[in-house]
């Protein structure tokens, strides 16, 4: 006991000592490559982005975290998050940054987390090494930059994380009551996710308290009592209320938080089991898909990113696009094939795995003669917690059967801290002569850099051959130099190893910045060349920049001028089959116009504009926005249907009503007034019955309705309905002939009024 109280002594001394002036430059770093721009994103993740806009505007919005300032429909997460980023905009203003910053803020805030946790027991060189490898892992700015949750929830579990490491030095239980609380607010950001860091916690109060074993159970059961209550305490609320006092449970099929948090944002993550009765959930990674690529086209309106995006943005021109669960080579959302070498595949390698053999060096070398009985030393105590971090997160992301690129922000945490503590371990052993241990730095220097080099070889079209041929030399030297040198101790052997590091930083840090030389992709943020078009996978060869994006697949509305019809990924017309867009049929694997179709050559999707309307080329054009509208496919609104809309609502509830969220979010952002996604964010959701339906056009709540082929899903009775008993709108009236920019729902959709007595 005394000498933990002298830890806490020691602690608080240093707390008071001056600022570490190497850390200033880290967090600078950091600074920038998480705000910097983040301004020029105006709309930010639409789908969120709306939320926030109606959450402003109500506390039962608030609350249930509403996707509608009517109450209709929430969003598919918890609230925890969207509290903050509405809290960010009732202080600064609604705007894209002010949703952004909480994440650019925590993605700092991480940054100096991992350098106050490491350096603590490593060292502070371990701390500030831990420290840069964090902030320069490409994933966590790329996601920071965004209205996404993760950047706020790994803060989170860090913050979690420094709480259990006080609770062991103190012997106090109410920090580790404190730490597991959090993992329970952790939860209400993005439920099941923050569970992956439980072995952890479990293992290291398990190993590092000094307390019998049966303190340990009690401790740890009533901790974990605590943090299932904190978890579903909000979703019980949710869900004993009436069903109709509150808006419907977005994504669920049930009505239920307790079902989307342990079906949808769950166990279907692991299973990729995304079909559910009565609907399907891989509509919603449909959407996510066809939004995220629809926003490369508008990400290159961005003037700020255009001369520099131009050629590095391109599609093969004979690539053909694979639908979602399809066959593609990269697997869904480029997140690669399930197996034990998954994270060295193309699509998520650059986004996280930089450093991963570095780490493995460390491990071993951290880890080394460590004895299964016996007392443990704090360093070997603290990298055990790192390891039960990192592996049981890393089998996950190798073996689930759905997620996005950016979850894997999960795993930069324990990589950085075992690139920090292991490259002053792995030094030390070098520099001791310590046998076998002391081939370990230079094995692992060399290591890195040829897993460097391959990760980056897909992308020598747009990179050069430079870089690449840069770290793979370097790092062959540096290692080959430090190994013949190993028993000469003088400066020059220090700088040397100074330089291999930067070397195995030097392109994490790239890619890092690639979010802001390109742009990004707030609905699915990656990093990388082609870290716009959100799905993170090697650029190709195409010589026309107007096939830039996801294997030149074109934005709403955009005309395909010469471009192969091969090439185009077509809209659904409303059907499922497997593994393809809704509606899409099967022919090789490329995705069909929609039946009815003219435009055979083009990509239509839901809310795209008038087959006039082109998007500008990135090369050649620039936006007669500063700002860019990267939140969906609808990221500007149709004004000539909003003042249709507008001038002939009779006191209607809804401004309209439309399949899904990514239709209906820019009218929200922009006009505050309620718009209707019928079927939720994917247009999958059960909520509405024919009969509801009809209710809610008696009580004069809505009256005109936006249909499309997409978002079909569970909703075809109440569609057909809807065709039947309505007034077709002609399309002179409220469709944009505008061809300078995207304007919304008024490409192949049809607008209809219903009136009933």
């Amino acid at each position: 006991m005394k000498h933990m109280n002298s830890e806490v002594k020691e602690e608080r001394t240093s707390n008071k000592k001056r600022i570490d002036l190497f850390l200033v430059p880290i967090v600078l770093i950091a600074a920038f490559l998480n705000l910097f721009k983040i301004w020029t994103d105006e709309y930010a993740n639409a789908y969120y982005t709306a939320a926030v806009k109606s959450m402003l505007q109500s506390l039962h919005n608030f609350f249930y975290a509403s996707f509608d300032p009517g109450g209709y429909v929430t969003i598919d997460k918890p609230p925890v998050v969207f509290w903050i980023q509405t809290i960010s905009a009732k202080i600064f203003g609604f705007h894209g940054w002010s949703v952004i910053l909480p994440q650019a803020l925590a993605g700092i805030g991480s940054v100096l987390l991992l350098y106050v946790l490491v350096k603590r027991t490593f060292g502070v060189w371990a701390g500030r090494f831990a420290a840069l490898a964090m902030a320069l892992t490409p994933i966590v700015p790329a996601v920071s930059r965004t209205n996404n949750i993760d950047s706020m929830l790994v803060f989170t579990l860090l913050v979690a994380t420094w709480m259990l490491f006080r609770a062991v030095r103190t012997a106090k239980f109410g920090w580790v009551l404190a730490a597991f609380a959090m993992i329970g607010v952790a939860f209400n950001m993005k439920m099941l996710q923050a569970y992956m860091v439980l072995p952890a916690f479990y293992v290291f109060y398990v190993v590092a308290t000094k307390i019998n074993w049966k303190k340990k159970i009690a401790f740890l059961t009533t901790a974990t009592a605590l943090m299932l209550a904190v978890s579903v305490s909000w979703a019980v609320v949710v869900d004993s209320t009436s069903a109709d006092k509150r808006p419907y449970m977005g994504s669920s099929q049930t009505n239920s938080v307790l079902e989307l948090a342990f079906g949808y944002n769950g166990i279907n993550r692991l299973t990729g089991n995304t079909s559910v009765t009565g609907s399907s959930h891989k509509q919603s990674a449909q959407t996510e898909q066809q939004t995220a690529s629809s926003e490369t086209k508008q990400n290159s309106n961005s003037s700020a990113d255009s001369s520099q995006s131009s050629n590095q943005r391109k599609s093969s021109s004979s690539q053909k696009m694979q639908a979602p669960g399809g066959g593609n080579q990269n697997g869904m959302f480029n997140t690669g094939n399930p197996g034990p070498f998954r994270l060295f595949q193309k699509g998520l390698s650059d986004q996280i795995s930089w450093l991963l053999p570095f780490v493995i060096f460390s491990i071993v070398g951290l880890f080394a003669g460590v004895k299964f009985k016996g007392s443990y030393t704090t360093k070997q105590k603290e990298s055990l917690f790192w390891l039960a971090w990192l592996l049981p997160v890393a089998v996950f992301f190798s073996i689930a059967g759905f997620f996005h690129q950016y979850y894997l922000i999960m795993l930069a945490p324990p990589i950085a801290a075992f690139a920090g503590a292991g490259a002053v371990a792995l030094w030390s052993m070098y520099k001791q002569h310590n046998g076998w241990k002391s081939w370990l730095l230079p094995g692992g220097i060399l290591t890195t850099a040829a897993l460097q080099v391959y990760i980056m070889s897909p992308y020598v079209s747009s990179i050069g051959v430079a870089p690449i041929a840069g770290v793979g030399a370097l790092g062959v030297i540096l290692a080959l130099v430090l190994a013949v040198r190993k028993q000469r101790k003088n400066s020059l052997t220090n700088y040397l190893g100074a330089a291999a590091m930067v070397v195995l930083l030097a392109m994490p840090a790239y890619w890092a910045m690639t979010p802001i030389i390109y742009g990004g992709n707030s609905m699915l943020p990656s990093a990388g060349p082609d870290s716009s078009s959100g799905m993170g996978g090697p650029p190709s060869t195409a010589t026309n920049s107007k096939q830039s994006g996801f294997n030149g697949m074109q934005p709403p509305g955009s005309s395909s001028g010469n471009s192969s019809s091969n090439n185009q990924m077509q809209p659904p017309s409303g059907s499922s089959n497997g593994g393809q867009m809704p509606g899409g049929s099967s022919n090789n694997g490329q995705m069909q116009p929609p039946s009815g179709s003219s435009n055979s050559g083009e990509m239509q999707m839901p809310g795209g504009s008038s087959n006039n309307s082109q998007m500008p080329n990135s090369s050649s054009s620039k936006s007669s926005s500063s700002k860019r509208k990267s939140g969906g496919m609808n990221a500007e609104v149709n004004k000539k249907l909003l003042n249709y809309l507008t001038k002939n609502n009779t006191g209607e509830k809804y401004l309209f009503a439309t399949t899904d969220s990514t239709s209906a979010a820019p009218y929200i952002i922009k006009t505050g007034e309620p718009v209707m996604a019928m079927g939720g964010f994917s247009g999958s959701d059960p909520i509405l019955t024919v009969s509801k339906l009809k209710a809610m056009i008696k009580k004069g709540e809505v009256k005109y309705f936006y249909l499309s082929g997409m978002g079909k899903g569970g909703q075809s009775d109440v569609i057909t309905w809807i065709k039947e008993n309505s007034k077709e709108i002609p399309s002179s009236k409220w469709k944009s002939t505008s061809s300078s920019a995207q304007q919304g729902p008024s490409g192949n959709g049809t607008l209809y009024e219903i009136t009933l007595k």
